[in-house]
């Protein structure tokens, strides 16, 4: 197997290049789709790539529904309790405005069968953020929201499982616009208390949504390197993230990786036998949007692989969902094996982050993650 030279691999340990890279990113503040905060990360990608000396860097528009944030509140009319501090609840991002006035049904991890013991016809739907440990496979916030959705509720709020965070965030927007009905996050604290009174009995609640949903625009941000070969890998990462987090793991961090591969394998470009496409994404959180534009518009006959980088930076443990395409196991068990550095190849079906419309498409793709 072809190694970077020992001089290559000395500057990717000895250097803060990508470090420099994800501060930058963060520093931007809110990288919301569409506001101006992703625009303005979008440049500093874009300046990433041309200061590793990547070619033809380039910026590619495109239209989005976009998502503005107002004032949530929840309302216990039973209880005299009133909530709308943001470490209590917020609105999840592509929630339509509205207001929902109806009884809470706990139906607990928000799995299909715990959906199908209760009614939720009219209700405001509260499901935890957690997937049951015996299930067979991790269940994605959209489910849980598209599944109260389907069966007639009313309004949804998604509640953290997590000791000490605050309330999850993730999009709930559908492709044309916002999604169906009024969603919000709560805080664990909140959760377990309306929990506890779902479990004494009927309970009224109030969920009141602000927000503003109107068309606007994302970006895409791409460089080549090495040599013009009839198919190119893609190396690809989202740079967007949520107005009220950081987005350093999720995923600054995948889009400075991304630069930071595109510069180390700029130092061999004259070794490397098939082309290289870095390219960050706009737009994932809001339903993979910029990776969806991009399958709509390339030629996807000349993409030979997408190495997906999402969620990178949190362990030392290095993962890769492959989605059944054995060409791609094969090569990272060989690198695992070759290199001496444990790599844990797993054959899951990854549907939330931007290789998935490539897969979706019959291009081999996989999600790295760490």
């Amino acid at each position: 197997m072809p190694r970077l030279p020992a001089a290559v691999i000395g500057d990717a340990h000895r250097n803060s290049i990508a470090w420099e890279t994800l501060e930058s990113l963060v520093d931007v503040g809110n990288r919301m789709a569409g506001q101006d905060g992703e625009e303005a990360a979008a440049e500093v990608v874009a300046e990433a790539f041309e200061g590793a000396s990547l070619q033809d860097v380039t910026m590619e528009s495109f239209e989005i529904p976009g998502w503005w944030r107002g004032a949530t509140t929840l309302s216990l009319p039973d209880h005299d309790q009133h909530y709308g501090d943001p470490h209590q609840l917020f609105a999840l991002p592509g929630t339509p405005a509205g207001e929902v006035e109806t009884g809470i049904v706990d139906v607990g991890h928000g799995t299909p069968e715990e959906f199908d013991e209760a009614d939720v016809e009219g209700a405001l739907v509260l499901a935890s953020s957690k997937t049951p440990d015996d299930y067979d496979r991790w269940l994605h916030r959209r489910e849980k929201y598209h599944e109260a959705a389907d069966r007639g509720a009313a309004g949804f709020l998604f509640r953290n499982h997590v000791e000490g965070c605050l309330p999850p965030t993730g999009g709930v927007s559908d492709a044309d616009g916002p999604g169906p009905i009024p969603a919000a996050g709560v805080s664990r604290e909140l959760g377990h208390r309306l929990v506890r009174y779902c479990e004494r009995g009927e309970v009224s609640g109030s969920l009141d949504i602000d927000c503003r949903n109107e068309m606007t625009t994302s970006q895409n941000v791409s460089a080549r390197i090495g040599p013009e070969t009839d198919q190119e890998v893609l190396v690809t990462a989202h740079y967007d993230a949520h107005d009220i987090a950081e987005g350093a793991e999720d995923n600054g961090a995948g889009s400075a990786l991304v630069a930071e591969v595109g510069r180390l394998l700029a130092s061999v470009e004259d070794d490397l036998e098939v082309g290289v496409r870095c390219v960050t994404f706009g737009a994932e959180e809001m339903g993979l949007r910029g990776s969806r534009h991009m399958v709509g518009v390339a030629d996807l006959d000349g993409i030979k692989a997408v190495v997906n980088l999402d969620g990178i930076g949190g362990s030392r443990e290095l993962g890769v969902d492959v989605h059944g395409f054995d060409g791609l196991a094969d090569a990272f068990e060989a690198a695992s094996e070759d290199l001496d550095t444990p790599i844990e190849v797993k054959d899951d079906f990854v549907t939330h982050s931007d290789h998935w419309p490539f897969v979706r498409a019959g291009v081999p793709g996989l999600m790295a993650s760490c």
